[in-house]
């Protein structure tokens, strides 16, 4: 039996893995904001859209750079993405408030944070005002990921390597550690 249900309906899409979006400001700062409305979109070329608030500084900091590293973070770092999202960069420089240690990008201008287990090096191929929210497209430049922390298949979740899923407010789940094979279908 189904009923109606009371929450807002992306509650039912999460928990969601999170990134942080890191990107160059107008005012000459780096800024970050984890958002966990994101997801890979094409294989080729390697595409991820994250939607991002249109009145957020972030937003106007894509604007103006056009590029982004997308840092996931470990589920040890749930207080910091917590508290990356709960300041404005407008107000706030956020690197030195989080004593944020940055890494040099490859590819792109903005750095990404040296605790990342992964970071995604990416430019913007497009944006979208849908609602209250623009949908970037990144094209994905360059994948740098921690040693030990992933196979071809992604992230090798254990006890010891785990991310963040987003559930709501401040609210996160980790992933269960068991991974679970399926059975090939016969053709």
């Amino acid at each position: 039996m189904f009923e109606e249900f009371a929450g807002r309906f992306y509650y039912l899409l999460h928990p969601r893995p999170t990134v942080v979006i890191g990107t160059l400001c107008p005012n000459g700062r780096t800024n970050f904001m984890p958002a966990s409305w994101n997801t890979p979109v094409s294989e080729e070329p390697p595409t991820v859209a994250v939607a991002v608030d249109s009145e957020a500084y972030t937003r106007e900091c894509l604007d103006y750079c056009g590029e982004a590293s997308l840092n996931i973070l470990s589920l040890d770092d749930v207080q910091l993405l917590y508290d990356l999202g709960s300041v404005s960069g407008r107000d706030v420089d956020k690197v030195s408030r989080f004593r944020l240690e940055l890494l040099e990008s490859l590819t792109i201008k903005p750095p990404g944070i040296l605790r990342s287990l992964a970071i995604l090096e990416s430019k913007v191929v497009g944006k979208y005002l849908i609602g209250e929210s623009v949908l970037y497209v990144f094209e994905v430049k360059k994948v740098r990921v921690r040693s030990g922390v992933a196979d071809k298949f992604g992230f090798i979740l254990s006890e010891k390597i785990n991310i963040p899923l987003h559930a709501s407010g401040r609210y996160f789940y980790g992933v269960g550690a068991r991974k679970l094979a399926t059975r090939k279908v016969s053709p």
